[in-house]
């Protein structure tokens, strides 16, 4: 019995880190995404802020005083139901008043009814965890959040990028309800580039013993001696107990499976209340497995803290054993082995969720970068969620980790002190960046000095990697000569020889490079539609085409890669045009990852995979005769073009590029077949097609896991007769779902289209207005209420103070008061969400009584109201009470009797087809059977496609 304990304790320890429910459970880490509210505020109008900050006393003036919807007892009830992330930018239609670098969303100073964002979540903590030490964690929050629990302000975090955790053990409600509430406020852009709005990553409640590891409290380096890897460990401690703690530290190595392959554990250890210190171990694996761009191999590292024979705490961190090795002359080096970095720059949005993306949606994106021989990845230009990373240390991908802003106070350096610490152990990681572009003290001594302080700052917290920063002036001053590792953007007009001979020992790369801009699926310029052609060339005279710039790094082995701009299209920046365009038009892939032409040219030049790829489509009525430019790229020795057979010539390819021919147009079949030492390998072709017929859908994974967070991405595409991609089309799409899934986004890769890319019901609050009141001394039957309704004697409401002798006083107070309803009320389902304004009380609604004598309720009652009770303009409402009192002055009544909420139903999701496709992503509710997607259009099939929703384990999360 002992021996199977010991097989299966690794395998305990790490669900127990996750939180799963277990004896003695030492860590949990439950998600806190699930059952918010959410609605908007006011950056400026209090009344429309929920008069957040407006009591004689403010959350800033003593604690606990959070006010309006920052109060534990705040009616949200009217509050839309949402689920975290949420990006309540990207739902938001597009406006010429917009910003042009966040895509034209209506959104920011010009809009301030939709740029503040209010969260509020209640949940459930148990009597059991007093003792323990809880915290809450978030991922990222777009931007100057404000956050409370119970009332409680626990601070303001002004960047939409960093993540940060607030203690909460103090302020809990054990055994009861608390209410955590959240403003964000996205008036003010913190980049130039589309960044969303509000909770737009996870949120998570972390709870552990007072002695535990630190958040983001270890840190693991690997050194290899042959095929023995040492293994250093930094484990920082923290005792937040009142009383000193002696214990034991031991760590374990785990491969994949969590079986235990090496451990070491520490002599005895004390640390006095309030003591952090830092613990020292190495760890010497044989023969190990290490980690790299074809065998992204991930181990484990459990830290168990043991008290009196009692695991105390247990941490658990991923991290992947391999060498990195940077050479001034010779580039890159990754375990030894020299790689050339083909990388790519990207945003943090995608298709129809903009910054709110599922964890999934990472992958999918990796993956499509990874398939066209993309080995890095630039986070662009701000501290990335941390399932980005999660996904480049599984799926073998460098990254390079950027902060957000260059500075040298404590704002600066603690934002780039918790990137480094949060991401300090994926192996991904190959360098920091300490700064992008910083025009305004890119080429003077005072850049120089910045990123020289930021530089050794970020060397003191680790040495292991390159530190780097992105130049797009000149070089030879200012920050390019401090920086260890220079990055240079843009070097059409640069001598990156001439520098590298005068700065020999300075390591570089190019951190931006390409910068083409192109349409999907357009092959002739339409400067009036916005639509660029897919022929690879140069933005302007200032860059290199992808292709020149490529050659340009590939020859130069003292530049260790590049990364162009950019892997995936982005919102905003819609280079070189304005508006009506939305999105930016760089990309190799469009804003839903369908690839454009030179994708096939990376893939060419940057995998081993044969590859071959034709281009245009081969649909070009009313040209008959006239000459179409012809491109192909491939990685064959020779490629040779047909046209309906007939042979238009062999070419030898060239390295690093590709070939081209001019073909005059005739309806048909154009072939090119790639030649390998002579022999034909690989072909590729396009053919005419007839018009649209069917519609055919395609999930990027056959099945979802049924944990309310997994997705499919769905391609839709719309083939002729002969089952042929029909590559003109551009149909509007709609679709309906049926099963244990939901939609949630649309998208096409059109720069300029301003549909919307999700439909959600619409909700509407209506205050009751010019509330009065009829004292009387004596009690007033129901049955009067009508008569006395229509007399004169009203006052305003609550204008008498309401202590007990008011009570004595008066047996019953008639409330009136008046809603007013738009003209499309009747579009619209109701609710009224009363709050009790009596002791006892009875409700009426133009005439109509919904509750009688009903008692004072802290929670609130709830009111479904008939269509046709209701009409356009004024509504009446009629309270009957037994009035509140108070027994002291400074208490409050409750005066507000509640809201009017009507909600819309959303209408169909549709979305137009774009050069022959469209996609819709799809995400589990959480229960399992098949989900039903459905697509139709006028004169086309409709397609059905099913995917099954599987059991899965869901991730421990607050319910």
């Amino acid at each position: 019995m002992k021996s199977i304990f010991k097989h299966f304790l690794p395998i305990l320890f790490l669900l127990v880190n996750y939180g799963a429910v277990a004896q003695n459970q030492a860590r949990e880490k439950l998600l806190l995404d699930f059952g918010w509210k959410f609605a908007y505020g006011h950056p400026f109008d209090p009344a429309k802020d929920f008069n957040n900050g407006t009591s004689y006393f403010s959350y800033l003036t003593k604690a606990g005083y959070g006010d309006g919807a920052a109060a534990k007892n705040f009616d949200d009830r009217a509050w839309r139901d949402i689920n975290l992330p949420h990006d309540y930018a990207v739902i938001q239609p597009f406006s010429e008043k917009g910003s042009f670098s966040h895509g034209f969303k209506a959104i920011g100073r010009n809009f301030p009814e939709v740029s503040v964002g209010w969260y509020r979540k209640t949940f459930q903590i148990p009597k059991g965890d007093l003792g323990k030490k809880i915290t809450v964690s978030f991922d990222g929050v777009f931007r100057n959040s404000i956050v409370w629990l119970n009332g409680h302000y626990l601070g303001t975090e002004p960047s939409g990028y960093d993540s940060f955790e607030y203690d909460l053990t103090d302020y809990i409600n054990y055994g009861g309800e608390n209410v955590i509430a959240v403003r964000t406020d996205a008036t003010m852009e913190e980049g130039w580039f589309y960044e969303g709005a509000g909770i737009y990553r996870h949120v998570w409640l972390n709870k552990s013993n007072k002695l535990h590891v630190a958040s983001n409290g270890t840190f693991v380096r690997t050194e290899m001696d042959g095929t023995t890897a040492k293994i250093k460990v930094r484990t920082t401690l923290i005792n937040q107990d009142v009383a000193s703690r002696t214990f034991l530290l031991k760590q374990q190595v785990l491969n994949r499976d969590g079986k235990i392959l090496e451990s070491q554990q520490s002599a005895s250890i004390t640390l006095k209340p309030l003591e952090h210190k830092d613990i020292e171990q190495v760890i010497l694996l044989p023969n190990a497995r290490l980690w790299s761009l074809d065998d992204p191999y991930l181990h484990r590292l459990q830290t168990i803290i043991s008290e009196s024979g009692k695991i105390v705490d247990n941490y658990l961190t991923k991290f992947g054993i391999r060498t990195i090795r940077f050479d001034a002359n010779e580039g890159f080096f990754l375990n030894g082995k020299h790689i050339k970095i083909t990388g790519t720059n990207n945003h943090q949005d995608h298709a129809g969720v903009g910054a709110a993306m599922p964890d999934e949606l990472q992958y999918f994106r990796i993956r499509k970068l990874k398939e066209f021989g993309n080995n890095a990845y630039r986070c662009s230009h701000n501290p990335p969620t941390p399932q980005l990373l999660e996904a480049c240390d599984s799926l073998g991908v460098l990254v390079i980790d950027e902060t957000r802003l260059m500075g040298i106070n404590d704002y600066h350096l603690n934002t780039l002190k918790k990137l480094i610490l949060r991401d300090r152990n994926h192996p991904s990681i190959i360098s920091w960046s300490v700064g992008n572009e910083e025009w305004g003290i890119e080429n003077d001594v005072v850049g120089a000095r910045i990123v020289s302080t930021m530089q050794n700052f970020a060397k003191s917290l680790d040495s292991t990697r390159a530190i780097t920063a992105a130049i797009s002036g000149g070089v030879g001053v200012g920050i390019s000569t401090a920086v260890d590792m220079l990055g240079y953007n843009y070097i059409r007009h640069k001598d990156t020889d001439k520098h590298h001979a005068t700065f020999p020992q300075q390591l570089s790369w190019g951190t931006e490079e390409g910068s083409t801009v192109t349409t999907r699926g357009v092959y002739v310029d339409d400067l009036e539609k916005h639509y660029l052609s897919n022929y690879d060339r140069p933005q302007n005279d200032h860059f290199f085409s992808l292709e020149d710039g490529w050659k340009y790094y590939v020859k130069r082995p003292y530049l260790a890669g590049m990364f162009i701009w950019t892997g995936f299209d982005y919102r905003g920046e819609p280079t070189p045009f304005g508006w009506p365009s939305v999105t930016s038009y760089f990309g190799m892939l469009d804003l839903c990852g369908f690839p454009k032409d030179y994708y096939y040219y990376l893939r060419s030049w940057w995998t081993q995979k044969p590859t071959i790829h034709i281009f245009p489509h081969w649909n070009w009525s009313g040209k008959e005769g006239q000459n179409i430019p012809v491109w192909v790229y491939s990685n064959a020795d020779e490629v040779e073009l047909f046209l309906n057979r007939k042979s238009l010539g062999k070419k030898q390819m060239p390295k690093n590029g590709h070939l081209s021919w001019e073909v005059a147009y005739v309806p048909g079949t154009l072939e090119a077949i790639g030649y390998k030492n002579g022999k034909r390998e690989i072909n590729d072709v396009v053919k005419t097609t007839g018009e649209a017929s069917n519609i055919k859908l395609t999930a990027h994974q056959n099945s979802i896991k049924a944990n309310r967070e997994d997705i499919a991405v769905i391609t839709v595409d719309v083939l002729d007769k002969n089952k042929l991609h029909q590559p003109t089309a551009n149909q509007e799409i709609e679709f309906s779902i049926e099963g244990p899934g939901k939609l949630i986004g649309v998208g096409n890769g059109d720069p300029t289209s301003l549909e919307n890319e999700q439909f959600l019901s619409e909700i509407q609050t209506f205050e009751i207005a010019n509330l009065q009141e009829k004292l009387s001394e004596t009690k007033i039957e129901e049955s009067a209420v009508s008569d006395l309704a229509k007399q004169s004697g009203w006052q305003k409401a609550f204008a008498d103070e309401r202590l007990q002798p008011f009570g004595e006083k008066y047996a019953a107070v008639l409330y009136k008061g008046e809603f007013n309803l738009p003209a499309n009320y009747t579009d619209g389902t109701f609710k009224f969400f009363f709050n009790s304004i009596g002791k006892q009380q009875s409700v009426y609604v133009n005439g109509k009584q919904l509750a009688s004598n009903i008692a004072q309720s802290k929670n609130g009652n709830t009111f479904e109201l008939d269509v046709a009770l209701l009409k356009e303009g004024k509504n009446e409402v009629l309270i009957l009470t037994t009035p509140l009192t108070k027994k002291q002055s400074w208490e409050t009544v409750n005066s507000n009797p509640g809201l009017i909420q009507m909600v819309v139903p959303a209408s169909a999701w549709k979305r137009k087809l774009f050069n022959g496709l469209a996609q819709v992503i799809v995400q589990s509710t959480g229960g399992t059977g098949d989900i039903i997607l459905k697509a139709k259009a006028p004169g086309l099939k409709e397609a059905i496609l099913k995917i099954p929703a599987l059991p899965a384990p869901q991730r421990p999360a607050i319910p």
